[in-house]
């Protein structure tokens, strides 16, 4: 087993597989460069190839023995217009477009929408947008039969475009019959997350959560603006939150993604569930070696909001760059980390932390930390609440997670300066403190005469009964012990 070094960063980076790194080598120099999870897209590829990336994953698990979070992501409901006779038509800027439920082939003035649900919801003045809103169509008039509409601006329209509904919520589950096989699919291979697309309400998180069943945590991916009107409730329910702008920003004016990244972060951050920032972060690199000026502010921004993980999607999965845009997403993290003011900023959101005895004590790990020269918090946990608790804060220091469960050490993984470990548990007060000295020197957190916070539920093995906190310092004695 290869020796892993800690990242050096709190954040996480999620790398997307596809096309581009298939091959055991390239994920291995993906995530020596910097990936510290893998995102299975759903929407793509054979279950047999994804089944394959799973078991390449596994492998560098145990070839850098460290815990490698796999993130099954679900297609989700897609809107599609249907075909045209020649396989394209040209809508005329300013004129009439009509979307009826006739299969025949369409043409300039007309195509086919199948999709019944929408007939009869739609509503004059409402917005259809297509091709990732390449097209924007205004309802001039809705029926049972037919949607005319205005098109604000036209172009070339094609088979099977994708539309956007931004002013509706639409009537169809966000589990269609597809999700449904590769959710059984994704959960038969043991992944970790999995995550929801065009979630609209909560009662689509309560359907996953019962399909799930406990094998894995779920991610409610915010990509439609009807969620934002219940996000409360949508945070609540979910164990995390990804910030998905691909969609989000085409059924949203540019402008308003930007503050609403920032406030979907913060609902996340206040309850300590992991949040992602995703899609187009360094989207230049799917054909250049190097991002825009504009894609690392971009990516740094999201860093200083404090984000648990920042995503690469199609410059992993297809692009000619892979290794380097993951390089890249490494090295700005680690320096806006090393920004004076980083923790700072951070710390701009107010977390206060519940009244219970695991969240004043987790509260406490971050001002100790502050107040004392801590080099690390070693957290023993098996459920992975109190790391989430600890995240929560945005201690200055990095966090050691001890944990008996590689479930919950790969779950953990997306956590904002969580280092996961699995471990045998522990039974008594002393076998926690050598533990904690011997882990925190075997994975580089601490050396000789540094010092440690060690958090623990007594009794050990309870869950939820985080209730001691503990400052350890380490020897020159156990370090020449270790090392001997």
């Amino acid at each position: 087993m290869r020796k892993f070094d800690p990242r050096g960063r709190k954040v996480k980076i999620l790398a997307t597989l596809g096309p581009a790194c298939t091959e055991p080598d390239v994920m291995r120099r993906l995530f020596e460069a910097g990936a510290d999870a893998f995102r299975v897209n759903m929407s793509h590829g054979e279950h047999e190839t994804h089944a394959q990336s799973i078991r390449n994953i596994r492998a560098l698990e145990k070839q850098f023995g460290r815990p490698i979070p796999i993130f099954a992501d679900l297609q989700g409901p897609k809107l599609r217009v249907g075909k045209f006779k020649d396989g394209k038509a040209v809508i005329r800027h300013s004129g009439h477009f009509t979307l009826d439920r006739d299969p025949t082939p369409g043409d300039e003035t007309r195509v086919e929408l199948p999709h019944p649900e929408l007939f009869g919801l739609l509503e004059k003045g409402q917005r259809l947008l297509i091709n990732d809103g390449k097209i924007r169509l205004r309802v001039v008039r809705a029926d049972e039969d037919a949607i005319l509409c205005s098109a604000e601006v036209g172009g070339v329209i094609s088979d099977r475009k994708g539309v956007n509904v931004p002013d509706a919520e639409i009537p169809i589950p966000a589990l269609t019959e597809k999700d449904r096989r590769d959710l059984a699919f994704a959960l038969s291979q043991g992944v970790d997350w999995i995550g929801l697309s065009f979630v609209q309400r909560p009662e689509d998180i309560a359907e996953a959560r019962k399909l799930i069943g406990g094998k894995a945590s779920l991610c409610a991916k915010i990509e439609k603006p009807m969620a934002i009107r219940r996000l409360d409730e949508i945070v609540e329910l979910a164990d995390g939150i990804m910030v998905a702008r691909g969609d989000l920003g085409v059924e949203l004016e540019p402008q308003e993604v930007p503050p609403l990244q920032k406030r979907i972060v913060n609902k996340a951050r206040l309850v300590g569930k992991p949040v992602i920032v995703a899609t187009q972060m360094l989207e230049s690199m799917i054909e250049s070696p190097a991002p825009t000026r504009a894609e690392v502010s971009d990516v740094a921004n999201a860093v200083y909001d404090g984000a648990d993980a920042v995503m690469l999607s199609a410059e992993t999965a297809a692009g000619d760059w892979p290794e380097e845009a993951v390089t890249i997403m490494h090295r700005i993290a680690v320096q806006v980390e090393r920004d004076e003011g980083y923790i700072e900023r951070v710390r701009f959101l107010d977390t206060p932390p519940d009244r219970t005895t695991a969240d004043a004590l987790a509260h406490s790990c971050m001002t100790v930390a502050d107040t004392v020269a801590i080099k690390a918090i070693t957290v023993f946990t098996g459920s992975g609440s109190t790391a989430r608790r600890v995240a929560r804060e945005r201690p200055s220091v990095p966090m050691m997670v001890l944990t008996p469960s590689f479930n919950t050490a790969r779950r953990i993984g997306l956590l904002w300066g969580a280092h996961a470990v699995v471990t045998r548990d522990i039974g008594s007060f002393e076998e926690m403190i050598a533990k904690g000295k011997r882990m925190a020197l075997r994975h580089g957190f601490a050396t000789g005469g540094d010092k440690l916070i060690v958090l623990a539920g007594v009794p050990f093995g309870t869950p939820g009964s985080t209730n001691l906190l503990h400052v350890v310092t380490l020897t020159g004695d156990e370090l020449d012990k270790y090392q001997s």
